[in-house]
């Protein structure tokens, strides 16, 4: 019997855009984690090795989307691997089956550190960015996606039942980004709406 093929996608509050982690990859399911690289908690991956059997395979776009660090990455390899799960990693083209050569588990601890590496040294950059821009006085945080009157737009668009796809296409925004706005505009309404009822004078008896 054939295994199911199962991706998994990792974005952080930094990172909303998850569309392009498995472009062109058809997957029987996907395990979503919302969570920081150094995050312990990812419930979603907890859930897809409980719920991956031999024979499956699991599809991450990168190493750094599946581990916290190197140590953690042959952790969960192992763990997978040792079930007779395949583990195919898009963006460094490697595969791991259980049955690796000692040159395979090697590439995983130099491409792991390499991505580690990586890491760090973006975030390095960040911080050396933002603590000069604030030595400027230009630093301002990052902007909106959307003005006030380009949500207010939004917000019309959904009521006149305008596809979501529709919608994201035109104001050239993720449908991450897209279902965030409408959380956040439906928060704005229950306040509202909880708001106006305690106005109401209320009956004795």
């Amino acid at each position: 019997m054939n295994g199911q093929k199962i991706g998994y996608i990792r974005i952080s509050t930094m990172d909303q855009n998850s569309e392009r982690q498995l472009e062109g990859v058809v997957v029987d399911r996907i395990f979503f984690d919302k969570a920081s690289g150094k995050d312990t908690k990812r419930p979603q991956l907890e859930e897809l090795i409980n719920f991956s059997r031999a024979g499956d395979i699991v599809f991450v776009h990168s190493m750094d989307r599946l581990a916290r660090n190197l140590d953690n990455l042959r952790h969960i390899v192992q763990i997978l691997t040792h079930k007779g799960v395949q583990i195919n990693f898009i963006k460094e083209h490697l595969i791991f089956t259980g049955e690796d050569s000692p040159m395979a588990n090697l590439m995983l601890s130099v491409m792991g550190a390499f991505a580690e590496f990586e890491r760090s040294l973006i975030k390095e950059r960040q911080l050396e960015g933002i603590a000069l821009a604030k030595k400027r006085g230009v630093y301002k945080g990052r902007k909106k996606t959307l003005s006030d009157l380009e949500v207010s737009e939004l917000k019309q668009r959904i009521e006149t039942k305008e596809t979501k796809t529709q919608i994201a296409h035109h104001f050239r925004i993720s449908r991450e980004t897209l279902y965030q706005y409408l959380r956040k505009i439906k928060a704005q309404c229950e306040t509202q709406v909880v708001s106006n009822n305690s106005h109401i004078p209320l009956n004795r008896d």
